[in-house]
């Protein structure tokens, strides 16, 4: 099983060059980074989690520069988007960032993509809230002609483009991975249909325990003709627990992301410290 550890970098948080090569330095895989293009003052939607909205969710740089330094202070560490709003976000475009950022790190980008819950942020994106998860679906089926062809076109309801030539192609073949995140059932359907993995969130109040959710995941993509193989599952905000992280690694979990705080290097490293030791003792 792999570790990885996911920042909103800020301002004020530890930069992404510190983060990575320490989490390198202690034997994770990856380094994640979430995206919110802004946060509007109205307030349609409450976050996930309840209570007021962090500041972090404020200040958050873009994923795809500060995950490009991460990538280049580093040799080994995957670099991941936690989630990329693709809803949000040009298609086209974003095929090419995708692409670039995967050879800028040699083939280490995870694609880590989710269809938002801030009404507010995706319609001043002019997207429409109710068919945003459509136009998510839609995109990534566009990318991957992009990625994968030397002259794509795309014809969706929402997506539509003619035949084009884009390069640089992604390093990783037949594209970085694909990782869906959200909870289950609907975001789990979306990984089976079009994804290379799934992420759900383990801090979200209304899972008793995110992994009751397995054998039904499973079951559902082998009816949909997916190998669990194809499908791996990333469990986001894991507890500091050694117990915990040997029952995931039990239940065939393929990677599970610790959640850190905005904060400098001298809150972070000691909690870093602490993983590392777990990581250790997972192993054993």
């Amino acid at each position: 099983m792999d570790f990885g550890a996911a920042m909103f970098f800020t301002d004020y948080s530890m930069t992404p060059v510190e983060l990575a090569q320490a989490l390198e330095a202690r034997g994770f895989e990856s380094v994640w980074a979430p995206e919110h293009s802004h946060i509007p003052s109205t307030r349609k939607t409450p976050p996930a989690s309840g209570g007021e909205l962090e500041k972090r969710y404020y200040d958050v740089m873009d994923p795809f520069v500060t995950l490009t330094a991460a990538a280049m202070a580093t040799k080994t560490l995957k670099v991941g988007t936690g989630v990329c709003l693709v809803i949000q976000r040009d298609t086209i475009q974003t095929a090419k960032l995708v692409a670039t950022i995967d050879h800028v790190s040699g083939g280490r980008f995870l694609f880590g993509v989710g269809g938002g819950w801030n009404q507010d942020e995706i319609e001043d994106h002019r997207t429409v809230f109710k068919t945003r998860f459509k136009k998510m679906r839609e995109q990534i089926e566009a990318m991957k002609e992009i990625w994968t062809k030397s002259e794509p076109e795309y014809h969706g309801d929402i997506v539509d483009f003619p035949k084009m030539r884009t390069w640089p192609k992604p390093v990783q073949k037949p594209h970085p991975p694909v990782i869906v995140g959200g909870a289950f059932p609907h975001s789990a359907r979306r990984a089976i249909r079009y994804g290379d993995g799934w992420i759900p969130n383990a801090s979200r109040a209304h899972y008793a325990d995110v992994t009751e959710f397995l054998p039904q995941f499973r079951q559902m993509a082998a009816e949909a003709g997916r190998e669990e193989a194809s499908i791996p599952v990333t469990i986001w905000g894991a507890p500091d627990n050694l117990d915990r992280v040997k029952r995931y690694c039990d239940q065939r979990i393929s990677r599970v992301v610790v959640s850190l705080p905005s904060a400098p290097s001298a809150e972070i490293l000691p909690t870093l410290d602490r993983w590392a030791e777990i990581i250790r003792k997972s192993a054993n």
